[in-house]
């Protein structure tokens, strides 16, 4: 592919590891979020615009060879800011693209998506056992992420790649996230490998390191060239010392979405 990778959400935490990553890879940036992105590369595009705002958006992906799309609310609020920020947003990534000729786009999904769904008692969840679940109104956004992310791909013949993300963070910080972390360098190989991979199509895939204690499948995120060379059991010992182990009966360790299908993630504490 020619041109750059646009990034939207560019100056957020997970912006911010692809900003660095992706050159390192080979491939040029063009950041977009609405705030100045602090300290830009050399040789890095980066514009202000609202992702939300299907012209600036249509704009920035004239010349792009993919889109990547991380903007929006990056955890629950009301149904207003998650339906305009994440919903209207994927649409315009994905309409920008159609637009502009972009035929692929990497799509910021969210374990979320499936959050009431439960672990399995044996083996690992794979994506086709874990279908639309949404465990808050963050999670429904992520469910109509991918399915805007089919649509585009049946009908327009994009290339559309949801990647179902656990935890993204420098380090795990919570005895679940030894399960569910995805360190920064691994989001690199992953973006990577789903920016790479001969037409992919549409593609769902979980988003973890290759973590001693995961339980999501990773081949099909490997099917895509994804290789893991992380794991969270390095901080297992301080975390568990902490926290103790994890109770597998609780839901924050039974079911994907964790603490969010918990009663403090309820809708009525996000009401404006």
């Amino acid at each position: 592919m020619t041109g750059p990778v646009l990034v939207t959400g560019a100056a957020g935490r997970i912006g911010t590891v692809l900003r660095g990553g992706l050159p390192e890879r080979g491939w040029a940036v063009r950041s977009l979020d609405v705030v100045a992105v602090p300290e830009p590369r050399p040789g890095e595009e980066h514009l202000v615009a609202d992702a939300t705002d299907l012209a600036a958006m249509t704009g920035a992906a004239r010349g792009a060879s993919a889109v990547v799309h991380l903007a929006g609310i990056s955890g629950e609020s009301t149904w207003a800011a998650i339906s305009h920020a994440n919903i209207e947003g994927t649409y315009c990534a994905l309409e920008a693209a159609r637009q502009a000729g972009v035929p692929r786009v990497v799509l910021a999904s969210s374990n979320h998506a499936s959050g009431w769904t439960e672990r399995p008692d044996d083996g690992l969840l794979r994506e086709e056992d874990a279908p639309p679940r949404p465990d808050t109104y963050y999670g429904v956004s992520k469910v109509a992420m991918e399915a805007l992310g089919s649509l585009y791909a049946d009908r327009y013949g994009l290339d559309v790649v949801c990647l179902r993300i656990g935890s993204a963070f420098a380090e795990p910080t919570t005895t679940r996230q030894l399960s569910t972390w995805l360190s920064p360098s691994d989001t690199v190989a992953l973006v990577d490998a789903a920016l790479r991979a001969p037409s992919p199509g549409f593609r769902v895939v979980w988003g973890v390191s290759d973590n001693a204690r995961r339980w999501w499948d990773l081949s099909a995120a490997e099917a895509l060239g994804y290789r893991s060379t992380d794991d969270a059991e390095g901080y297992a010992a301080a975390l568990v010392a902490a926290h103790g182990e994890p109770d597998l009966a609780d839901p924050v360790h039974r079911r994907v979405g964790g603490e969010y299908t918990t009663a403090d993630f309820d809708a009525e504490h996000f009401t404006a």
